[in-house]
C-alpha cells in the first residue's frame, strides 16, 4: 500500500528556461492534488517528472509504502497510472482487444489480473470468457460496452478518453497522474471521471492532476 508521495525542493529546466525551482509538497493516501498554472508553467513537466519520464534538475521524489521508501524513478513508475494527452491506441484493434492489451501490460505477477484465469484448473476457453467478462464490466463502467468490438479508429475523441479511463481502472495502480482529465469529455464524461476519482481516493489512492478546471474533490491546490 502506498502511504504518500513527497516532493523535496524539485527543480525543472527545459532548454535554457527554468520552469520551477524549490518545489515541495506531500500527498497522502486518499488525497488529491490539483496542479494549476498558466500554459507553459510546467504542469505537464511536473507530472512527467513524477512518472519518471523527466529527471529533476534538482531535488528528489519519495514514494513511501508500508514497507519502504522508493526514490528510484523506475520503481516509482510501477505504482503509477498515467492519463495524458496521447491515447496510445492501435487503430486496428477493437476496444476490447485494446483494453485486454493494457490489462496484460499492467499485469502484476504477484496478483490475479483482469485478463488472467480466475483459478487453477480452469480451462483456457472458460478463462478467456471470464477475462472477457471482466473487461466488458470495466467498459460498462466507462460507457463503452456497446463499442467493445468496434475498431479504435472509429472512436470519437471523447470515446478515446473514456477508453483511457478504462486503462486506468485495469492498471490497478495506486497513484494516478492525470493531465487535463476533463479534456474532450462531455458533461456526462466529466461526471464519470469525477466519480472515478472520488472512488479511487476513497479506496486509499492518490491523485495528482494538472488542470484548469476544479476537480471537485475538496483537494489541495498547487500553483505553478
Amino acid at each position: 500500500m502506498i502511504l504518500s508521495l513527497t516532493a523535496e525542493r524539485l527543480a525543472c529546466t527545459r532548454g535554457d528556461r527554468k520552469l520551477f525551482d524549490g518545489l515541495s509538497f506531500r500527498v497522502s493516501a486518499g488525497q488529491a492534488l490539483a496542479v494549476e498554472g498558466a500554459n507553459g508553467a510546467g504542469k505537464t513537466s511536473l507530472l512527467r517528472m513524477i512518472a519518471g519520464f523527466l529527471v529533476p534538475a534538482a531535488g528528489r521524489l519519495v514514494l513511501k509504502s508500508a514497507q519502504t521508501e522508493i526514490t528510484d524513478a523506475e520503481e516509482r513508475g510501477k505504482s503509477i497510472g498515467w492519463l495524458g494527452h496521447h491515447d496510445g491506441l492501435k487503430p486496428q484493434l477493437t476496444v476490447r482487444e485494446q483494453l485486454d492489451f493494457f490489462a496484460r501490460l499492467y499485469r502484476d505477477p504477484l496478483r490475479p489480473s483482469l485478463a488472467q484465469a480466475p483459478a487453477t484448473g480452469t480451462s483456457p476457453a472458460s478463462a478467456s470468457r471470464a477475462g472477457g467478462a471482466d473487461l466488458i464490466s470495466v467498459l460498462e463502467r466507462v460507457g463503452l460496452a456497446r463499442q467493445a468490438e468496434l475498431p479504435c479508429r472509429y472512436l470519437s475523441a471523447g470515446q478515446r478518453r473514456r477508453l483511457a479511463l478504462a486503462r486506468l481502472l485495469v492498471s490497478e495502480r495506486p497513484l494516478w497522474l492525470l493531465d487535463e482529465p476533463f479534456a474532450a469529455l462531455d458533461v456526462a464524461g466529466q461526471a464519470l471521471i469525477a466519480q472515478l476519482m472520488v472512488r479511487h481516493c476513497g479506496h486509499g489512492g492518490i491523485i495528482i492532476a494538472a488542470t484548469h478546471d476544479p476537480l471537485g474533490l475538496g483537494n489541495e491546490s498547487l500553483k505553478l
